[in-house]
């Protein structure tokens, strides 16, 4: 964890490198200390058919849930969430400056209860670095 599920305005994809966002926000997650390489995900789902606002044609959107694993106190939680949060804003400056961009970060905790997870990625990156 976590998992970044990404659905943004499509009008993005064509002023914004996406795929490399997604590496950006990867590389953010882990550069926290907060959560391993092994277990990030970031999800891109861009999003053709929507309404927004005035139905202005130049309002774009990135919303993104953030999907980690229990036992992480909140201000740790919050400083994860933050770090995501901003590099959007970095990413998109000008275009919330001027006032066609809308970004929201939402952190869901999963319940360890059930969850039920099986992931090989882990232990062969574990495998390889040793």
């Amino acid at each position: 964890m976590p998992h970044i599920i990404v659905e943004h305005s499509a009008n993005l994809s064509e002023t914004h490198d996406m795929a490399d966002l997604a590496k950006r926000l990867g590389d953010a997650c882990v550069g926290t200390g907060i959560f391993p390489r092994a277990g990030v995900r970031v999800r891109m789902h861009p999003i053709e058919t929507y309404a927004m606002a005035d139905g202005h044609p130049d309002n774009a959107f990135i919303a993104v849930i953030m999907r980690i694993g229990a036992g992480r106190e909140l201000e740790v939680r919050q400083r994860g969430g933050q770090v995501v949060f901003d590099l959007l804003c970095n990413t998109f400056a000008d275009a919330i400056e001027q006032g066609f961009m809308a970004i929201s970060v939402d952190m869901e905790i999963n319940d360890p209860d059930m969850t039920f997870k099986r992931n090989g990625v882990a232990g062969r990156m574990k495998r390889e670095a040793s």
